[in-house]
């Protein structure tokens, strides 16, 4: 009766990876990273960049969140599932205003498929005061 037992729980044990193995799972992929804005002057204000990714997986990928580590940085992205296959977008805006001098900001994307990090980085020029040449 024991072998039994542990013949069937193998056996289990068995099927379950199998079926794991066939699970239909989304995995996204990104083109890059990170992007470097490089250096720009403070007075260009806005600046946008597209981060493109694909479903490389067997299931539909659904973009749940996207968060930007700080208030400068406004992300938008596909909103709809994304099939096997299928590519979307997260468009990442920084805003330069009064933010004069290097930066480095994240972007974590939250999907079905687990989380991953984007990075934008660049530098902005102050612009000129009032009376400087």
């Amino acid at each position: 009766m024991k072998k039994l037992s542990v013949l069937l729980i193998v056996a289990v044990a068995g099927l379950a990876t199998v079926f794991a193995q066939n699970d239909p799972a989304p995995e996204i992929k990104f083109k890059e990273l990170v992007y470097d804005f490089g250096t720009f002057p403070e007075e260009t204000g806005k600046v946008s960049y597209i981060f493109e990714f694909s479903n490389a997986g067997k299931g539909e990928l659904v973009v749940q969140n996207v968060r930007a580590s700080c208030g400068c940085t406004t992300p938008n992205w596909t909103k709809e599932p994304i099939s096997p296959k299928g590519t979307g977008v997260i468009e990442v805006t920084y805003n330069s205003t009064g933010r004069p001098g290097a930066f480095t900001k994240t972007i974590t994307v939250t999907t079905n498929a687990g989380e991953e990090t984007l990075t934008i980085k660049g530098e902005v020029i102050p612009k000129k005061q009032e009376g400087e040449q």
